[in-house]
């Protein structure tokens, strides 16, 4: 053991799953490495809102033991990070949000509960957008999340903490969660690898819910295996989820090193109109002829009402948001106003104290959305577009296996620049919101630079396809360094 501290935190998860089970280091060095590293080069980043160094080294010292014993588990003694929206039992869970800012669950996620179980060692609770909501990690009541590449520019969000964490090597691996593009927009902005998989696919027991139709739970990475490694453990039915999938989980790593020859990628005609950086499209292209170089075919597909993902996304999520944040009252836990003089100021007060901007603009859209004469108007025609939206991306798998194209329509941009206006923050997720209407996996990889800045090669899915889309990101990155490159200062 005794394996140079500065090495470790280069190394990927399943790199440091070797290194753990070779016993060149033992997880407390690996552990106190990292907690080193969150405390001095990432704190500039304010990528966590907790850190349970207390915490991590006692499941380290566990971990040890375990693996001494030879009854280690898939993840034993591997650190990792939570996006601050997963309830973590004794430690604060806050969505980002002044309202639960004094929130301490009292009990795991399945997600959290799953991972620990398969012997991670948790490091902490990661910054994000305030329940969710937001695309630049801005909307925090804790503050922005910078970005690794450039402090002045934002990581993008909601999972913007756990992308920021990962791309400065202070951790290997976090998870995030996703309902309109909020673990692959950061990865794009960071230059690290995130998947959303299929809605059902990961539990969403214990995660706090902003739209319970569109949220999913996922990973981001150095790379395609790791994401494999975390996802077979955390992926499965579970009982206690009613839209938690029944249906078996492969062996994602094992299917991983599969030749991409005959695989046919569909290049959507809408994804490379007006709205794409040529800085940004230039990559793309160049990554999807990396794939066509060995053996795979690219078919151009029509989404025909894909330019109406937007709209429909942000009616259909902000009408279950108001209904989801109701609960967030003052009267059971969390924020509660000083002094109310009856129960209609103790909602009002402490709602509107406790809640940002962004928040009590969703709110306030989604309930007007679902109220009594404009519920036909717009609720229910969005609902209809989805289904719409969901038969055109069937129709496309019927022709291809993956549907590719860029993460995000710039690179990462400078905190501030979109805070004034809305539709131009909504706007960053337009190629990836299509995915979460539909239920169907994404998955954002590195695949080069635009201005010195990291580009992300959009990959979607067919329902369940998760295999598929592991196995083409780790063939590419087999052929590419794109992932192994890490910003100045935190190499």
């Amino acid at each position: 053991m005794g394996q140079d501290a500065e090495s470790l935190h280069g190394r990927t998860l399943c790199g440091l799953r070797d290194g753990l089970a070779r016993r060149e280091f033992s997880s407390v060095d690996l552990t106190e490495a990292l907690l080193e590293r969150i405390s001095g080069v990432g704190a500039p980043l304010n990528a966590f809102i907790t850190v349970t160094a207390e915490l991590a080294l006692q499941q380290a010292r566990a971990a040890d033991r375990l693996l001494a014993s030879g009854k280690a588990g898939a993840l034993t003694g591997l650190p990792i990070v939570h996006k601050d929206l997963f309830c973590t039992r004794g430690v604060l869970t806050t969505c980002g949000s002044r309202i639960l800012d004094n929130f301490v669950s009292p009990y795991d996620a399945t997600v959290v509960e799953r991972l620990a179980a398969a012997g991670a060692v948790m490091l902490g609770k990661t910054n994000m957008d305030e329940f969710a909501m937001g695309s630049s990690n801005e909307t925090s009541y804790f503050g922005p999340v910078r970005n690794p590449w450039n402090a002045a520019l934002s990581p993008g969000g909601s999972s913007g903490g756990s992308a920021a964490a990962v791309a400065a090597r202070l951790v290997p691996a976090a998870t995030g969660t996703d309902t309109g593009g909020s673990i692959r927009q950061p990865a794009a902005l960071t230059g690290t690898t995130g998947i959303k998989p299929t809605y059902g696919r990961v539990s969403r027991y214990g995660m706090v819910a902003f739209a319970s139709s569109l949220d999913q739970a996922g990973v981001i990475t150095r790379c395609a295996e790791d994401a494999a490694l975390l996802l077979g453990v955390m992926a499965g039915f579970d009982p206690r989820d009613s839209t938690s999938a029944e249906a078996p989980v492969p062996d994602y790593l094992a299917g991983l090193g599969k030749p991409v020859k005959g695989l046919r990628i569909g290049i959507v005609r809408q994804h490379f109109d007006a709205g794409l950086d040529p800085a940004v499209a230039g990559p793309v292209r160049d990554a999807l002829a990396v794939l066509e170089a060995q053996g795979a075919t690219t078919v151009e597909v029509d989404l025909p009402n894909l330019d109406l993902s937007v709209p429909t996304y942000y009616v259909v999520a902000p009408a279950e948001a108001s209904s989801n944040l109701s609960r967030f009252d003052g009267v059971r836990y969390g924020h509660r106003a000083d002094n109310p003089k009856d129960l209609l100021d103790l909602y009002c007060r402490t709602r509107g104290e406790g809640f940002g901007a962004e928040v009590k603009r969703r709110i306030m859209t989604g309930t007007y959305v679902l109220s009594a004469g404009y519920y036909d108007a717009y609720y229910l025609k969005a609902q209809k577009v989805r289904q719409l939206i969901s038969r055109d991306f069937a129709s496309a798998f019927e022709q291809v296996d993956v549907i590719a194209g860029p993460t995000a329509p710039t690179p990462a941009f400078a905190l501030g620049d979109k805070t004034d206006d809305p539709i131009q923050m909504y706007l960053n997720d337009i190629y990836t919101i299509g995915a979460n209407l539909a239920g169907l996996p994404g998955m954002s990889i590195p695949c080069g630079f635009a201005g010195g800045l990291p580009v992300g090669l959009h990959l979607v899915g067919a329902h369940f396809g998760e295999s598929t889309l592991l196995n083409c990101a780790q063939q590419y990155q087999a052929l590419t360094d794109w992932h192994r490159a890490a910003p100045e200062g935190y190499a």
